[in-house]
Formats: structure tokens, sequence, C-alpha cells
């Protein structure tokens, strides 16, 4: 199932995972992930997953493709609720990219790194009307380890699922309980009003 139509505020839960950082002089195995997911008062949670990997990269890299995959997944424009633990992507989309497309992609300090990704994702992210999220990662989110869990396995094992799946949370999730984790978690949208950042100059 590569697309579905979600038509209320979309939720994208995104982590990315790069594996052998302490080690120099190797290959650093990566994955990127997401959760998307949508709530409707009388049919509750519609949730998709995604996932891809690369054999040799970086985190910021791998942070980046989790939302250039989620948003390029979205089959219409959307309201996106857009959550990382990333700092580098979060700050990156709300503060960093609007004075690099003011200034020509340039910025003070030398080159833009992951230049051609930032320019892919804003192509991306334009279609649509986002608030971006930060979220403390490994802070008791089910949902934010969820997705770690997603782009921890694919960057071990090298898989990407070609578009969206099936999500998988809720077995993760009744897993995690039966284990004594996220015992008092209840599965209800959050109470965050969604206020949209400014869009990047063109």
């Amino acid at each position: 199932m590569n697309a579905v139509e979600f038509r209320d505020l979309v939720h994208i839960h995104a982590d990315e995972s790069c594996l052998g950082n302490q080690f120099s002089g190797q290959a650093r195995p990566g994955g990127a992930a997401g959760l998307i997911e949508v709530f409707d008062e009388r049919r509750g949670w519609t949730r998709r997953d995604y996932f891809v990997s690369e054999p040799d990269t970086t985190n910021n890299r791998m942070a980046i493709r989790s939302a250039i995959e989620g948003l390029q997944a979205l089959k219409q424009p959307c309201r996106v609720a857009f959550y990382s633990d990333s700092s580098y992507l979060v700050k990156g989309m709300r503060e960093w990219l609007p004075n690099w497309v003011a200034r020509g992609w340039r910025r003070k300090g030398g080159r833009i790194e992951n230049l051609e990704f930032w320019q892919t994702l804003k192509k991306v992210a334009d279609r649509h009307s986002i608030e971006w999220r930060w979220v403390r990662g490994h802070a008791g989110d089910p949902k934010n380890e969820y997705v770690n869990h997603l782009a921890v396995e694919a960057a071990r094992g090298q898989k990407s699922t070609a578009g969206l799946v099936e999500s998988e949370f809720d077995t993760w999730l009744e897993t995690q309980q039966e284990r004594g984790r996220f015992l008092e978690f209840f599965d209800l949208p959050p109470e965050q009003q969604f206020e949209p950042d400014p869009p990047a100059p063109s």
C-alpha cells in the first residue's frame, strides 16, 4: 500500500539511526523511519509505517530522509504535525532553511551540509502546511520509541518499505505493555493546537 488519502490533520512521527558512529574507517549503515497517522472520532486511528536504509550514511542525512519519505507518501496537500527528536531537522526547517533560500542556498559559515537533501525536502514540504515539532528522544514517548525501533531495524537489516505499509504500532505497543512499559499511555490525539510554521521563501 504505497499511498493513502489523509483528509484530516496528519501526524508524522519520524526518527533516524546510524550504526557504527563510534568507529572510524568503516561503513556506517543507517535507517530512517516514520509512523503516519490520522484520527477520526468514529473510526479511531488510521496508521501506516515507512522506513528506508542506506549502507553508509550519517544521522543528519537520515533525519532529512525521514521527513522526505514521509511527506512524499502523502497523495495530496495536507496539514501535517511533524514530530522528530532531531534538532538538526526541526531547527533546519524552522530557522536555517528560510535564511539559506533567501541567500541563494548559501550560508555564512561555508557550504551547506546535505544541500541536495535539504533542497528535496523543501520541494516536498512546500506542498503541505507543516508544523515542525521537536520531541525529546528516549523520554518515554511510545510513538517516538516505536519509530526509533523501526529506524534501527531498517539500519541493521538494510530494509526499505518502498512506500507505506500497514503499521505494526498496536502490536508493538501491546508487547511493550506486557513488559510493563507505557502502561499509562492513552492513545488520543495531542491537545496541542496546530500552528503551521511559515513556509520558506521560494
